[in-house]
């Protein structure tokens, strides 16, 4: 049997037993190839598909997942899901949605087809780690990868409702390790992008050596107060580390701190953030949430001023308030909320203006998890980069510790440029934020 009339077998067999739920299936299909040594080290294919359903009875929630699509099997699973909600809470807010009809994503434009053989991927991922390994004072590259990847989602709900989703998308990074004496660093450089024959391995061979070289020496800046700019990786990161600030879900959990501050002023009036779910130059794009909603634009901080938090259906009744189409819930997991493209406007500062006078700007980050608290705000994070000033890098910077509090620093902005940029995964379009006076530890 196809998909769709698995689904229907499922939802008809949800509906036979007096309860209300949705099905998510996932599919996927991956090239993965990576070198060693001029050899090919991997060369994996993979395919996958998996059912995950929810169920809703009496208010109690249960789920249940199968990667077999078997009639039998898959009749279990609906089982499974009621046996299991028979044992969960009373969830009075969470309910499947009334909506119908269907959401289909145009695959010319996020699933290009390809015409790149396979063996001009070996042969692009044995030249990008033959190429960097042959760089001088280059040890060897630890990690390289080239990867081809398309990943389907479909979402069917016991109201009518069929939303489809198809998305490409093709990676390729190397990071060498250097060595020169008793100095060492190991950095790289990824691109990404829908069609293979988009991608270059020397842009990244030549980026990744660059970032070795020029950190290999670096030393700890003297301990004081700096203004900092973070490169367009990490600054994602960062603002990623605390993006549950948005939502819904900690809010009603009560682990939020921006849960009682909707209207106020949070940040520099500067600052405007929202979620840009249907921008569809990043991976990150979603014509609809993991139940069915329809996606749009989200304003989260304009001017400064917190405008709302993300829901899903749940902590949207739960608040008494709209759905704001970002619920989260893959075949094997519960209901939750999450981001799809975090977007920050462009500022008015010129280059000159974001990069004047001294500064350092962050290339790397540890600890980023295990060193924030996003209820608090506070982090201690390690850190590398260099010491700039009016746009020159003076020396290159390793070993120090960065630390202070994430939102105090949004009201602590200098700058913000007049550029965007997305990041490799191209998870977030945002320009380059200078915050001010934080305390860097050498």
């Amino acid at each position: 049997m196809d998909v769709e009339n698995n689904a229907a077998t499922i939802l008809d067999r949800i509906r036979a037993k007096g309860a209300e739920g949705d099905l998510i299936v996932d599919e996927g299909q991956a090239l993965s190839l990576k070198a060693r040594d001029g050899e090919l080290e991997e060369h994996k294919v993979s395919s996958s598909q998996i059912y995950g359903v929810r169920v809703i009875k009496d208010a109690h929630v249960g789920t249940a997942y199968s990667e077999a699509a078997d009639e039998q099997t898959l009749n279990s699973m609906v089982d499974q899901a009621l046996i299991n909600a028979t044992f969960a809470k009373v969830e009075a807010d969470e309910k499947i949605l009334n909506t119908t009809g269907s959401l289909v994503t145009d695959d010319a434009l996020l699933c290009p087809s390809d015409e790149v053989s396979i063996e001009n991927k070996i042969q692009f991922v044995l030249d990008m780690e033959g190429d960097l390994a042959a760089k001088d004072k280059v040890q060897n590259v630890p990690y390289n990868s080239v990867s081809d990847s398309i990943v389907q989602r479909r979402v069917f709900t016991s109201s009518g409702l069929d939303a489809s989703l198809k998305q490409r998308m093709c990676v390729a990074s190397a990071y060498a390790l250097m060595v020169d004496g008793d100095k060492n660093v190991m950095d790289g450089s990824g691109r990404a992008a829908r069609q293979f024959d988009q991608l270059s391995y020397a842009g990244i061979v030549e980026e990744a050596y660059e970032r070795c070289v020029g950190l290999l020496h670096g030393e700890p800046v003297p301990t004081k107060h700096y203004d900092l700019i973070f490169d367009e990786e990490f600054q994602v990161e960062v603002f990623s580390t605390f993006a549950s600030m948005f939502s819904g879900k900690t809010a009603k959990d009560g682990v939020n701190p921006m849960r009682d501050k909707l209207g106020d002023i949070i940040a520099d009036p500067r600052l405007k953030i929202s979620d840009q779910p249907l921008l569809t130059d990043g991976f990150g794009y979603a014509l609809f949430d993991s139940e069915g909603t329809a996606t749009r634009a989200t304003p989260l901080i304009t001017e400064g001023r917190l405008e709302t938090l993300i829901h899903n259906s749940a902590t949207a009744a739960h608040f008494g308030v709209s759905t704001t189409g970002h619920g989260i819930r893959g075949p094997k997991s519960t209901l939750g909320v999450s981001l799809h493209q975090l977007h920050i406007d462009k500022g008015s500062d010129s280059p000159e203006t974001l990069f004047s006078g001294e500064y350092l700007l962050i290339t790397d980050l540890s600890g980023l998890h295990s060193g924030a608290n996003p209820i608090s705000g506070q982090f201690s994070f390690g850190a590398a980069g260099y010491l700039c000033r009016d746009g020159e890098r003076i020396q290159p910077v390793r070993n120090i510790t960065v630390a202070g509090n994430f939102y105090d620093m949004l009201k602590k902005i200098s700058a913000i440029g007049d550029e965007l940029f997305w990041n490799l995964e191209r998870s977030a379009y945002m320009p380059h934020v200078r915050f001010a006076d934080v305390a860097v530890s050498g």
